[in-house]
């Protein structure tokens, strides 16, 4: 009985290709929890793909898929002096944000991000003229640079990557390659039609691994159902019962990453509406679970467990039996899963 990550793989990896035939040079992206497939997973997917190069997001996550991905790694979080040293072998890339991170690398493969309207990091143009004597002493792979996903400003994405070429063009620094992240394979095009030397290779994970949203299904499995009466008392916290109705324990708890959510930006009223009436509903402890039964999702009794979660399924509803699985809806990056289940 577990809480499972269902795979409908053909499409899958069929959305795969599909991302890959329009980002010719795709760097596919492997960070955190591996998206929700774990690294092992799809570091043996980027290899199916026949990637050459593989962007993780730290030294540490480099060091643990070292041996489960054979070309290349990318680090994304720029080296900063002082940092704790990590064994790695010679195919690794580090990002550089800053001049004196590029000192601190002598004979290192780097990448040099540039700062872009994120505001993140990278360096900035007035840093560009000292770069030249710093990338004499490492192996420059090329520059990068990170950009937003909204432009509510109405601003370019291919404008603002020409601007940095432009930059660095300027500045006499090599152009033979530029990562990039965030941009469309419209975009893409035209700035490898206007820089024609330049090999843009674009950095992917989320659209690479969730973009096909019905490849995928977590489903919990339901572990035992009790049937309450309105007012009587149940769980850790002994609150009553609202109505009558079934109380449902289901693999998934906040172990899993069951409960637990990023925070998002909401733009629009309606958005914002619906947020401050789930967090009215929250201070009356009324919280919507990720858990779907018979078309609805459905109500946790209390808040979710380590492991498991109750839900509260009312009278009117079909009962749930031991073994049904319930559909999850959950956040793939901040999931984890008992099985994964390929069909």
């Amino acid at each position: 009985m577990a809480l499972t990550l269902y795979v409908d793989t053909a499409r899958w990896r069929a959305h795969h290709k599909h991302v890959q035939e329009q980002f010719p040079g795709l760097v596919p992206v492997c960070k955190g929890n591996g998206y929700g497939f774990g690294h092992e997973r799809l570091a043996e997917e980027a290899t199916r793909l026949g990637s050459d190069v593989l962007a993780v997001g730290t030294t540490y996550e480099a060091a643990r898929i070292k041996d489960w991905f054979g070309g290349d790694l990318l680090v994304l979080t720029p080296f900063r002096r002082g940092e704790e040293p990590v064994p790695l072998p010679d195919r690794v890339i580090r990002s550089v944000s800053s001049v004196d991170g590029v000192y601190g690398l002598v004979g290192a493969r780097v990448v040099i991000e540039v700062m872009s309207s994120m505001k993140r990091h990278g360096v900035s143009e007035q840093d560009l003229p000292q770069l030249h004597s710093a990338i004499e002493n490492v192996r420059l792979e090329g520059f990068a640079i990170h950009l937003p996903l909204d432009r509510t400003d109405g601003s370019d994405a291919v404008e603002e990557v020409i601007g940095w070429m432009d930059r660095l063009r300027a500045a006499r620094l090599p152009l033979h390659t530029m990562f990039v992240s965030h941009l469309k394979a419209e975009e893409l095009v035209r700035l490898q039609q206007q820089f024609p030397q330049t090999h843009f290779r674009a950095r992917i994970g989320t659209r690479l691994w969730l973009g096909d949203h019905e490849a995928t299904e977590y489903r919990g499995a339901v572990l035992d159902v009790t049937r309450v009466s309105k007012g009587e008392r149940f769980g850790y916290r002994q609150q009553k019962a609202a109505s009558d109705g079934f109380l449902v324990v289901v693999a998934g708890g906040t172990s899993h990453g069951v409960g637990l959510e990023a925070p998002k930006a909401l733009h629009g009223v309606m958005p914002r509406a619906k947020g401050v009436a789930r967090a009215g509903l929250a201070t009356v402890n009324r919280n919507l679970s990720p858990f779907v039964w018979a078309g609805k999702q459905r109500w946790f009794a209390e808040p979710p467990h380590m492991q498991v979660s109750i839900l509260f399924i009312p009278a009117d509803a079909t009962e749930p039996k031991v073994g049904d699985e319930l559909v999850a809806h959950l956040r793939h990056t901040t999931t984890q899963f008992d099985r994964l289940v390929d069909r």
